[in-house]
């Protein structure tokens, strides 16, 4: 007989969470997010964080929820802006920002794709009272757009474009997103990550070496990328 399978929790959360709403969430969860959120990347962080600029918008009053994306937007004939799609991007790019930006805009949830390093997330996330939710893998750009219901502004849009420019979105039940990391630094990658390395060596058992080594660099097991 075939186990059981697991059934997923699912939550609404808003973009302003409570601690108490933080400490609910466990890694694996699946999270739908009501309110506003802003979108703020490597443009953005330079801008303010090395540059100084003053920060564009009043956060976390407006918002706790920084999404590592570039929306799909296009002017309408009233001059405002239409969001369609927003394709997450990397977040581990921007690690060296995070501490900072943690201390200046107050951010409680860091939306991206593909997570931060375990490391991160204790040292970084957890003093910060704050959590990381990662995209359902590829192609859901447009399906996150249907989440997008009005966008407030688009900051230094002229100056950093359309990828970079800080965008401040009006969002509900805008998801699917996991729940990657939790307040305790916890990561959902990293511990199943754990359990596919462990039988890697098995996997490749009898093979020879690699011609091209894994980006120039090594071709050892376990720094396989998964």
């Amino acid at each position: 007989m075939a186990p059981k399978q697991s059934k997923l929790t699912k939550v609404r959360l808003s973009t302003s969470p409570s601690p108490e709403d933080l400490r609910a969430l466990k890694i694996g969860d699946i999270v739908y997010l009501d309110g506003t959120v802003y979108t703020g990347r490597e443009g953005v962080y330079k801008k303010i964080l090395e540059d100084g600029a003053d920060m564009p918008v009043p956060l976390p009053a407006l918002s706790g929820a920084n999404f590592h994306c570039s929306p799909a937007a296009i002017r309408e004939e009233d001059g405002r802006f239409k969001v369609s799609a927003v394709t997450a991007t990397a977040s581990f790019r921007f690690s060296k920002w995070l501490e900072r930006w943690f201390k200046a805009s107050g951010a409680k949830l860091i939306i991206g794709k593909g997570g931060m390093t375990g490391k991160d997330y204790k040292e970084v996330f957890v003093p910060n009272g704050a959590i990381y939710l990662t995209t359902v893998g590829y192609g859901t750009g447009a399906l996150l757009g249907r989440g997008v219901k009005r966008v407030h502004s688009a900051n230094w849009l002229e100056e950093l474009g359309i990828a970079q420019a800080m965008w401040v979105l009006e969002v509900e039940n805008f998801g699917p997103f996991i729940v990657d990391s939790d307040l305790d630094g916890n990561s959902l990658f990293e511990r199943e990550n754990a359990k596919i390395a462990a039988g890697l060596a098995k996997a490749y058992e009898g093979t020879r070496p690699a011609t091209l080594k894994r980006y120039g660099e090594t071709d050892d097991r376990n720094d396989e990328v998964i």
